[in-house]
């Protein structure tokens, strides 16, 4: 499957810092250490309704760490998947009346759209879920020799028994698991299972539903074991950074993980497990089950430069859990204003400085407020003369603001 159109990235002088990043099983902000080719997976959409606000922000960040590597000298090898056959896609179908294909193609191009948009590099590869079923067969048999796969009237589970490390991810207690399961696609109470932990491999056909021939009978396969396919398949193991959104450590992380322990019978599945933070609404979560959902493409389709909404975005910082509100979007348009003055200019202070600081603050686990901070610097230097002694002390240059753009365009990834 074809991803959204990718943007041009400039390249700039020097190279960039390695990257430091909070690892959610370790808890501590470490170094990655890719070779030439920095590897990452990132969990994709279910795409029975738009992209909104908490999505954007888990792929910013993640397109932000695409960017310090690749202005580090690597290669980027990104993948994200879409699970474009799971249950609330169906749900959402017949609630609907559209057939879930086409109502999932629908979705995918709103959010390709909305990705180019916001000028994310795309992944390297973009996979769906129905693409993947035969790989998914065979990494599910591979589970069924080392005797982690066993049948509920038909329905195929994964013993999480199986790896020792299960819950080293989460570090939840199993009352947690149990909760967070069943709140997160689980089913903890099904009757049959060995253990309510245990989450579905392979779905048995059910009337009226799509399925697909195997060697597991006809069937649907369940949501970690095909991301655990898809990253395997294509990255290799271990890949350098599993990503997505801070409600996917448990279970979708923890459980795809240890499906691929064993499996594949080496570890670890990743090298840093990376979570973005979760944007809240009215008090909420943004959810499409709550619906308190602020969309991307609405937005866009309002006037809202979608420039602004990246600066929205980037705003805060990547792991923090914050709130959407018309006054970061406009703060976010004020800046873009005084970043499209500044860089509309003939001169400006030695844009050298900005680099550093911006390389710093990225290097930094993403630390893209600070970074939008030393660009404020810059422009304001520029603009109004606001003193920053470092700044002060450079000449002005003329070739300076369009360096500036260059650095706000190949690590921001904003477009003056």
């Amino acid at each position: 499957m074809h991803s959204w159109s990718a943007p041009e990235v400039p390249t700039l002088p020097g190279k960039g810092m390695q990257v430091r990043l909070f690892d959610s099983r370790d808890r501590v902000v470490t170094a990655t250490s890719p070779t030439d080719v920095a590897t990452m997976y990132v969990c994709g959409i279910t795409p029975y309704d738009s992209a909104h606000l908490g999505h954007a922000a888990t792929y910013v960040a993640f397109d932000l760490l695409a960017r310090a590597w690749m202005d580090a000298g690597h290669d980027v090898h990104y993948v994200q998947n879409v699970t474009d056959i799971d249950d609330p896609l169906l749900v959402r179908a017949a609630e609907t009346g559209v057939d879930w294909a086409e109502l999932a193609a629908q979705e995918i191009n709103t959010f390709f759209d909305d990705m180019a948009a916001l000028r994310l590099v795309p992944p390297r590869e973009y996979v769906g879920a129905v693409e993947s079923i035969p790989l998914v067969v065979e990494y599910i048999e591979a589970l069924q020799k080392a005797d982690a796969v066993y049948s509920v009237d038909g329905d195929l589970y994964f013993r999480v028994s199986a790896d020792h490390e299960f819950g080293s991810l989460s570090h939840l207690s199993r009352d947690e698991m149990l909760a967070t399961f069943g709140e997160r696609g689980g089913d903890p109470d099904r009757e049959g299972k060995e253990d309510p932990l245990d989450c579905l491999l392979w779905l048995q056909a059910r009337p009226g539903e799509p399925s697909w021939d195997s060697p597991l009978g006809p069937g649907r396969p369940g949501w970690h074991i095909e991301c655990v396919a898809i990253a395997v398949n294509l990255l290799g193991m271990p890949f350098d950074v599993q990503g997505g959104g801070r409600d996917l450590i448990f279970p979708h992380h923890e459980m795809g993980a240890s499906e691929a322990h064993i499996a594949c019978g080496r570890r670890p599945y990743a090298r840093h497990y990376v979570h973005a933070g979760m944007v809240g609404l009215h008090g909420e979560k943004m959810s499409k089950s709550l619906g308190n959902l602020v969309f991307v493409h609405r937005l866009r389709a309002d006037g809202t430069d979608p420039m602004a909404i990246r600066l929205a975005i980037l705003s805060q910082h990547y792991r923090s859990d914050w709130e959407w509100t018309p006054a970061i979007l406009q703060a976010a348009e004020a800046r873009l204003d005084l970043w499209r003055q500044a860089a509309a200019l003939t001169s400006g202070p030695k844009a050298e400085v900005l680099l550093r600081r911006v390389r710093s603050s990225l290097s930094d686990d993403l630390d893209a407020p600070t970074a939008l901070f030393a660009v404020d610097a810059w422009c304001g230097a520029a603009i109004r003369h606001i003193e920053d002694s470092e700044l002060a002390a450079t000449d002005k240059d003329e070739r300076s603001p369009a360096l500036m753009r260059g650095i706000v365009d190949a690590l921001l990834g904003i477009a003056l």
